[in-house]
């Protein structure tokens, strides 16, 4: 069963070894573990549904909190510690696009919010019901999954929107077809909530990021249905489905979604290539990328990182004799590692392959082959379940990602740990931060942090401790001119730095668009725009 109050499946474990929570305490001391608060003790404070009775709805407490809240830090912090708050007062499965439309004139008519919901896996605050008087509506869309047409000679696929990433693999692998879109939540994570966030898979250098991929679908709105077809290019103004991605459920419910597939795959690999320091390490991953090299993923780590993950990984005598190797080979203290991923005919990705570590070579790049990368994707899916383990001993784990040109890159990474680290100093404690490149463009990178520090025990302490790391992780970002998000949308938790990407024009033609599909701002109010 999938847990309630953490990440995934309650069956699965993703431990931290000794060696690891060794590593841990040396960097930022032993942590203390927190008592959770009980399930039962949660759904009780579950307040009285305001709704007005509607056969779709389901009103119960047990229904309503597990709807309530996402994989944010705040979230979980709510979860963990039992302190609510507000949550839906209930939830509707609908089953078709005229369910939707009819919960949507019922809220209509009953002054009730919408909160539209998918997989329930945002760290951005996307799914938190507002307080206040107004009655809030859940709609997950998750009985919305079936695959209903494929079009194999245009290599379109159209989808309920509230399919999970494993079903809709496996629909289009059980006919020869993939999606390609990978993103760590993927196991829990939907189609349309991919569409709406902007969401970018782990092999986007091949497959593109969702937006490449959307082609066209239908959403229900308070004032009607948008039918968006499909075309190959079009020059009729602007693209409907700009209007919608990226919308985080203001305008309406995304119920289908058509998308552009690829045969699967004939072959795939990963290997990894080490780098003795990070100058030469982005400088070889610019030039790989720059090739335009028909790669399907690069993922590049700082040295802290690479440390961590090296010190993670367990086989201490395999792990030992690599350090020893790449030592020798001149990757030493301050070494990088590189993930390369092929995907295709066999034959191409290997000529790719082979022209991007010989694009490496002059950088000091040692090929180790596929054996760390074979581990990767055996586990990319299982990473995050970490978070449920930091947990248990005491740590909390966040993260924070942007995008900016080449020419920032470096430091963008330094000023965010940097951030970081002064923000938790405030509250005596220190951070474990590093980085990776997670996607790489011709023009720059995105810039993905991650934080490991000791939680405090109680709810308000640690959420302030949490609210200092963010807001200067954030400022940071802002500061040095990217992206308040590359990939994980913007929902209420990075709503207050948008005015800076946006600008005040543009948040105005924001809210005007929302306005005329949603008049009466009952669509997810609170998130998006600050």
């Amino acid at each position: 069963m999938r847990r309630w109050n953490g990440w995934g499946d309650d069956t699965i474990e993703f431990a931290l070894n000794e060696d690891a929570l060794a590593f841990l305490a040396q960097r930022i001391g032993h942590g203390s573990p927190v008592a959770d608060a009980a399930y039962e003790q949660a759904c009780a404070q579950i307040a009285p549904s305001r709704l007005a009775p509607h056969p779709l709805i389901d009103t119960a407490p047990e229904v309503r909190l597990r709807n309530a809240l996402g994989q944010s830090l705040p979230d979980w912090l709510r979860l963990r510690h039992g302190v609510i708050e507000t949550a839906p007062d209930g939830v509707a499965y609908p089953e078709s696009p005229e369910q939707v439309r009819a919960l949507l004139e019922y809220a209509r008519q009953h002054g009730v919010v919408v909160i539209p919901q998918g997989g329930g896996t945002s760290v951005a605050g996307h799914l938190t019901a507002p307080a206040g008087d107004q009655p809030v509506l859940a709609v997950n869309l998750t009985r919305l999954r079936q695959l209903h047409y494929l079009d194999t000679e245009s290599q379109l696929a159209t989808f309920g929107a509230g399919v999970f990433g494993p079903d809709l693999e496996a629909q289009l692998r059980a006919r020869g077809y993939t999606l390609g879109h990978f993103p760590q939540s993927f196991e829990y994570s939907t189609l349309g909530g991919w569409v709406v966030t902007r969401s970018s898979g782990q092999q986007s250098l091949r497959y593109g990021r969702i937006e490449q991929m959307f082609k066209g679908g239908k959403v229900e709105t308070p004032a009607g249905t948008l039918d968006i077809p499909t075309f190959p290019a079009s020059a009729a103004g602007t693209d409907l489905r700009e209007m919608v991605l990226g919308s985080e459920g203001r305008m309406g419910i995304l119920t289908e979604a058509t998308v552009r597939v690829t045969p699967v795959p004939e072959y795939e690999a990963f290997h990894a290539v080490f780098f003795p320091d990070w100058q030469a390490a982005e400088t070889a991953v610019r030039h790989v990328v720059q090739a335009g090299l028909s790669l399907s993923m690069l993922r590049l780590s700082n040295p802290l990182e690479t440390t961590t993950m090296l010190a993670l990984a367990g086989h201490k005598k395999l792990i030992s004799a690599l350090e020893r190797y790449l030592g020798w080979r001149g990757c030493k203290d301050g070494k990088c590692m590189l993930m390369i991923g092929v995907s295709g005919r066999q034959g191409a990705a290997k000529a790719a392959l082979k022209d991007a570590l010989e694009l490496t070579r002059p950088h000091g790049g040692v090929h180790i082959g596929r054996a760390m990368g074979d581990k990767w994707k055996q586990n990319r899916f299982r990473n995050v379940y970490l978070r449920n383990a930091a947990w248990a001993h005491g740590y909390a784990i966040d993260t924070v990602e942007t995008a900016v040109d080449w020419p920032r890159v470096g430091t963008m990474m330094r000023a965010v740990e940097a951030a970081a680290t002064a923000a938790l100093a405030e509250h005596g404690e220190q951070v474990h931060t590093y980085t990776h490149l997670s996607h790489l463009y011709a023009q720059g990178a995105s810039v993905y942090t991650t934080f490991v520090y000791r939680l405090a025990g109680g709810y308000e302490s640690d959420l302030a401790r949490w609210r200092s790391l963010k807001q200067a992780a954030s400022m940071a970002i802002v500061e040095n001119g990217g992206t308040i998000s590359h990939q994980h949308g913007v929902g209420s938790d990075h709503a207050p730095y948008l005015v800076a990407e946006k600008g005040e024009l543009g948040l105005a033609a924001m809210r005007a668009m929302f306005a005329y599909f949603d008049p009466q701002q009952i669509m997810n109010p609170g998130k998006l725009l600050p």
